[in-house]
């Protein structure tokens, strides 16, 4: 298949796609991390119309993921960002595709567009991390498990390695705290390159 991976940086996910043996090609206004597939450096929309037979979108959650909607009413010009992530998403839904799966954390997508298809968690495919992912399907089923890992156990309350023992998210404040969170897990990466790519 020809895949493109929408807004990914990493790699992650374009990769495990060209292991199995499909072209791939990741797109990103930022430059790849990872030098070993194409990378487009530039906007999705200049090549979302070239003949693509599935495409994985990663839209920058900034203005979407609930946990930042309060900043809305408080900083001047975020709330049209909002509208602004929310017709970028729109878009990728729309686009000439004949297989889409987008990705978010918990969003106003879920309100404003439509609900998720399936939410998914890392710690179902092998990955001991907890964070709620968001998967909106066009022409694609649901994605499944793999390996399932157990968490230790705070006052009653599940708890994975991601996490500090009140649930917190244990990175610190940093400069590229951003790009660490938004990178596609390995393990969420190979099942879609496993079960979608073999469609």
């Amino acid at each position: 298949m020809n895949v493109l991976v929408a807004c990914e940086y990493s790699g992650r996910v374009r990769d495990a796609f060209i292991k199995q043996g499909h072209t791939a090609i990741s797109c990103d206004l930022l430059p790849s991390d990872s030098t070993k597939g194409l990378h487009y450096q530039g906007d999705v929309l200049d090549i979302i119309n070239d003949g693509f037979d599935l495409m994985i979108a990663h839209p920058p959650c900034t203005y979407l993921s609930v946990s930042g909607l309060h900043w809305n009413k408080r900083t001047p010009g975020r709330a049209e960002k909002t509208e602004d992530a929310l017709q970028f998403v729109q878009l990728l839904m729309d686009a000439p595709i004949p297989r889409i799966a987008l990705e978010n954390p918990i969003s106003c997508i879920s309100s404003r567009i439509r609900k998720p298809d399936q939410i998914i968690q890392p710690y179902d495919f092998g990955e001991d991390a907890s964070k709620s992912t968001c998967l909106w399907l066009k022409g694609l089923p649901l994605l499944v498990g793999t390996s399932y890992i157990k968490p230790r156990i705070v006052n009653d309350r599940p708890r994975w390695s991601n996490q500090t023992d009140s649930g917190q998210n244990k990175l610190a404040p940093s400069d590229d705290r951003w790009k660490l969170r938004s990178t596609t897990f390995q393990g969420i990466a190979d099942a879609m390159a496993n079960q979608w790519g073999n469609l």
